[in-house]
């Protein structure tokens, strides 16, 4: 695609964040972890942005239940790799986007290997078991992680700056939704919402436009429409940061 017609797709952006900005997404490198219903959401919005490279990370497969949330994915592809079918989707919506499939699931032992080289990482996960792995790995490594989670009709987001934010340990300590075991009960739409904020940081972030959600978690009641905003704060004897970040 030429330099014109580029310009042209993203001109109702390029109004907004400018020329630079669109030049600061074109070369930024993201890793979204889960393509679950937050996951293909805010991949979908990134590609459609015009990220340079996106890295997505999966080991599931696709299930009927998964459809009315994660909209990337449809009847037919029941039963397939979800990396394989939302690699193959991004490419058809954006093909100027290098996308980075990881069809396994991140571990302690190759979290810091797959996330090395981005420049901000997007929690998409729906259980807090594997988000202790990406929360080590992203303080020791010191990646902006936008995070976001939903259960039924309330979702939450925050971006932590790894030595100058609470990590994810600190925050669930303060506040979070219930964990899941077995499934996620949730709204659709709800997750849509969560979905696109966290996109929005991502944007944020890369561009240095605007105020990111830094010190602060971001409270989403769906039933009522309530938006609640917490401060929160960094606790030294934090054992992941005093850890990872000691030495630096």
């Amino acid at each position: 695609m030429g330099t014109i017609q580029l310009i042209d797709r993203y001109s109702r952006q390029i109004a907004v964040i400018g020329k630079e900005g669109q030049e600061k997404l074109s070369k930024a490198r993201v890793a979204v972890v889960g393509l679950g219903g937050l996951g293909t959401l805010v991949s979908m919005y990134l590609v459609g942005a015009g990220v340079g490279e996106l890295v997505v990370i999966d080991y599931d497969t696709i299930s009927l239940t998964d459809l009315h949330r994660q909209l990337l994915y449809r009847e037919e592809d029941v039963g397939k790799p979800k990396v394989e079918v939302a690699v193959r989707r991004l490419r058809d919506l954006n093909s100027t986007v290098k996308i980075r499939p990881v069809s396994e699931a991140l571990t302690s032992e190759n979290a810091e290997d797959v996330l090395k080289d981005v420049d901000v990482v997007v929690d998409a996960l729906d259980n807090w078991f594997s988000r202790q792995v990406l929360n080590e790995a992203v303080v020791k490594l010191r990646k902006p992680l936008v995070h976001g989670a939903v259960n039924g009709w309330y979702g939450q987001v925050s971006t932590i700056i790894p030595g100058k934010t609470p990590c994810l340990y600190e925050l669930v300590q303060v506040r979070s939704l219930p964990q899941c075991v077995g499934y996620c009960p949730v709204v659709g739409p709800v997750v849509g919402v969560v979905a696109s904020i966290e996109a929005t940081e991502v944007i944020k972030l890369i561009t240095g436009i605007g105020e990111p959600l830094i010190n602060k978690l971001l409270i989403i009641d769906g039933k009522n429409w309530v938006v609640d905003e917490i401060k929160l704060s960094r606790v030294e004897s934090c054992p992941v940061c005093s850890r990872y970040l000691k030495e630096k």
